[in-house]
């Protein structure tokens, strides 16, 4: 069993997390609430306990079941992207995951709704944010293209798998002003981030990018 203790020790103290947000502001994450954020949440509680001395460099870690955590730099920059340096209403997640990325979004949006079609992953994501006692976070089993209308609009969509065009159906559930950002493309991928305005939606390419396929379906 893992320490309910999310302090740390040695590999995942409080100075290795503190370390880690220090690189992060060196490669160019410049939003300091983020920082604060990515400071505070325990990254090392989310992977396998094997990995937890890893859990605080800046790499994708795997998770099982074909899934990876993605790299602190990742998740603070998509983070960031979305945030615009405001705070955010409501918030989709396409692609749970173990719920590192959905963890720090609940401590920039009011409501957080993420949607992962792989059941046995959910359940490891319920856990983990039991643990850190998040309370302002809807989990939704189902098929991240599809979204989830029931909640719509949006003030930000932020997409952790890399799809291969972007889905009608979340383009749909973005509130005019809101920011979606997601990786596209198959063997080359980039950041994206999509903006709806009155006059319809602008995209901005931006980094290169490596994410596990936005896949269709559940499991």
């Amino acid at each position: 069993m893992k320490s309910s203790d999310h302090r740390g020790i040695g590999m995942t103290s409080q100075r290795t997390r503190s370390r880690m947000v220090d690189r992060l502001r060196a490669d160019g994450v410049r939003d300091e609430v983020v920082l604060g954020v990515m400071a505070d949440i325990p990254r090392h509680i989310f992977v396998d306990e094997a990995l937890a001395h890893r859990a605080y460099e800046n790499v994708s870690l795997p998770l099982g079941f074909g899934q990876t955590i993605s790299q602190p730099y990742i998740v603070a920059r998509m983070t960031e992207l979305v945030r615009n340096g405001s705070p955010l209403e409501r918030v989709l997640e396409v692609g749970t995951g173990c719920a590192y990325q959905t963890s720090i979004l609940s401590k920039v949006a009011r409501e957080v709704y993420s949607i992962e079609r792989l059941a046995s992953l959910l359940d490891k994501a319920r856990q983990h944010l039991r643990e850190l006692r998040i309370l302002n976070v809807r989990l939704k089993h189902g098929d991240g293209h599809q979204g989830i209308p029931e909640a719509a609009p949006f003030d930000a969509i932020l997409i952790t798998a890399a799809a291969s065009h972007v889905p009608t159906a979340l383009l749909s559930q973005l509130k005019i002003g809101g920011r979606m950002v997601l990786p596209l493309g198959t063997h080359e991928q980039h950041l994206y981030l999509i903006e709806r305005t009155d006059q319809g939606f602008t995209e901005t390419k931006l980094e290169a990018v490596k994410f596990v396929p936005l896949l269709a379906g559940l499991a």
